[in-house]
């Protein structure tokens, strides 16, 4: 007796001690293109920095133009009350050593003492290289970031700023889609380390929609263990609160993959996936990260059977074209089909273009549909994504 409650306290203290450690503060994780009169997102930073009067540092370490971006983006918090002020830490910022300023103490204690931090976009590479010593441990400014955040900060970041939030993030792959698909994920080029922010388990990837990027989380996720991801379109973000609860707000909205069930048939070269899941969280939708469970927002309803849309099939020839996976499970639930195809395929100037990809989607008894008024927003939970190679018939067309 006396044995199991001296285990069952030692449990309990290890579970308290866990989650003291576990930091106190949330996320706005922005998918880029944050447009200045997007008033929820930069009024939802403020917020959770302290409200009005709130100090937000500003880092534009990413930005190519570090002067205007900081300037911009602090004008911005600033037009919603905050007291937002520019950390003078960028490689591209004329006349500074980014390595000095990074251990710079009072940089540091400036950052420590703010209540929230906004990471401007550009080069996620230069963020993660600034902040990081050669040797691979922490800047001093990279500590007082993780004390702001575990004491109950908020983070915020938009493209490059969102890419490092995931344990691993794109550091330098190709512009096209495509390619990570057909020749594989190089780890220290394609991904490499970020920053961590939002834990081990999940990844994170921006401008998702408007680049059809779902397609190159999966060999990325493969490569690193994950089975969960987060890709989150443009001028719209995703709030991570301290419970690990997340809400989706601005313009459009995010896609969730979960590869928990997915599966892989080794004995094939080319890159393939099973029984894998995409979501799509729209304006107001929420998500349990630990429990995976999600709800929609206010207003929506499940969809009706009755009226939906009648279709011999749904095919999609370019699956990775601008928000093309979102109009394409848009249509398959507003139809009475269970399933719905894409192709990606590259042009014939590529590197083996006779390699392409099939795309299909499958409602499953887990998939769930909501909307508003049938045609002003959707949220659509858990299709089922198969993907598999195609060769395809060279030449695609000829000119008659």
């Amino acid at each position: 007796m006396l044995k199991a409650f001296v285990g069952t306290f030692a449990l309990t203290l290890a579970v308290v001690a866990a989650a003291a450690d576990l930091p106190q503060g949330s996320l706005v994780i922005i998918g880029g293109g944050l447009r200045a009169e997007n008033a929820a997102v930069w009024q939802k930073i403020v917020a959770l920095a302290g409200g009005q009067g709130a100090r937000i540092a500003v880092l534009p370490t990413a930005a190519g133009n570090p002067e205007r971006e900081g300037a911009m983006a602090a004008a911005n918090l600033n037009r919603h009350g905050a007291q937002a002020f520019v950390v003078p830490l960028a490689p591209r910022l004329a006349g500074s050593d980014v390595r000095k300023a990074a251990d710079d103490p009072a940089l540091a204690q400036a950052v420590r003492t703010a209540g929230g931090v906004f990471f401007t976009g550009g080069d996620q590479a230069r963020i993660t290289g600034a902040l990081r010593r050669p040797d691979g441990s922490n800047s001093a400014v990279l500590d007082a970031l993780w004390a702001l955040y575990r004491r109950g900060g908020v983070i915020a970041g938009t493209s490059a700023g969102a890419a490092i939030m995931s344990r691993s993030m794109f550091y330098d792959p190709p512009p096209d889609v495509l390619p990570l698909l057909k020749h594989g994920v190089v780890d220290g080029k394609d991904i490499a380390p970020g920053l961590g922010f939002i834990g081990d388990d999940v990844f994170v990837d921006q401008h998702l929609l408007a680049r059809g990027r779902f397609a190159r989380m999966l060999p990325a996720m493969l490569s690193k263990g994950y089975t969960l991801g987060l890709g989150i379109d443009e001028d719209t973000a995703m709030v991570v609160a301290p419970t690990r609860e997340l809400s989706v707000i601005g313009r459009t909205g995010a896609i969730v993959l979960d590869l928990g069930d997915a599966v892989t048939d080794k004995t094939r070269a080319q890159f393939n996936l099973s029984n894998a899941r995409i979501s799509y969280l729209d304006n107001g939708d929420r998500f349990d990260l630990a429990r995976r469970a999600f709800a929609p927002g206010p207003g929506k309803e499940p969809v009706e059977k009755t009226g939906v849309e009648h279709r011999d099939a749904l095919f999609y020839p370019d699956i990775l074209g601008n928000t093309a996976v979102l109009d394409l499970l848009v249509k398959l639930a507003d139809s009475d089909l269970q399933r719905a195809t894409g192709l990606a395929f590259d042009g014939p100037a590529s590197r083996a273009p006779e390699r392409g990809f099939e795309f299909t989607f499958t409602r499953t008894l887990d998939t769930r549909e909501y909307a508003t008024n049938r045609e002003d927003a959707w949220s659509i939970y858990r299709i089922r994504m198969d993907v598999r190679p195609v060769r395809m018939q060279q030449p695609l067309y000829m000119a008659e």
